[in-house]
């Protein structure tokens, strides 16, 4: 199956996507523990050709990124407050889910080969993270798109107090 669908916790806002994401994500910093109430951001990210809103229209809240110094733009349902992706001046083209929002989060293939863990110098003690996945202290790139090199693990790695 290559579509999914997803919304939020009313039903009043409803969204498809037509590929597996580009990428996903697993964000740890303190904007995504915030906005999700857990650990870390799973995001899968979408060409903005393959997301589409089917049913009701989001509200927006404009966040300036610490890290970046760019605003994120969050789409969230006015009536129940549900998150449900994310837009972003610093990656045009580009549409970030709330991976929980999907109606099957299994839908989604997370490999070693899409996807990463990003802002570990900040992520919650204790929260394991899988062996053989690129990792990074802070954000994957410079701000300039600079690519900055991983950090793999070999085995199960466990945040501890640095």
């Amino acid at each position: 199956m290559t579509s999914a669908q997803g919304g939020c916790l009313c039903g009043e806002l409803r969204y498809e996507v037509n590929n597996q994401p580009a990428r996903t994500t697993m964000c740890h910093c303190r904007f995504c523990q915030r906005a999700t109430g857990g650990a870390y951001l799973v995001e899968p990210v979408f060409d903005t050709a393959d997301f589409a809103i089917v049913c009701g229209k989001p509200k927006l809240y404009t966040h300036l990124s610490e890290g970046s110094g760019k605003e994120v733009y969050v789409h969230f349902c006015d009536n129940c407050g549900t998150k449900l992706f994310l837009t972003f001046e610093r990656f045009e083209g580009a549409v970030g889910v709330y991976g929980g929002t999907l109606d099957d989060p299994n839908w989604l293939i997370i490999t070693p080969e899409n996807s990463k863990h990003i802002f570990l110098g900040v992520a919650q003690k204790s929260t394991v993270i899988p062996p053989h996945f690129n990792t990074f202290e802070k954000h994957a790139t410079e701000n300039d798109g600079t690519p900055i090199e991983p950090t793999i693990f070999d085995r199960p790695h466990i945040i501890a107090d640095i």
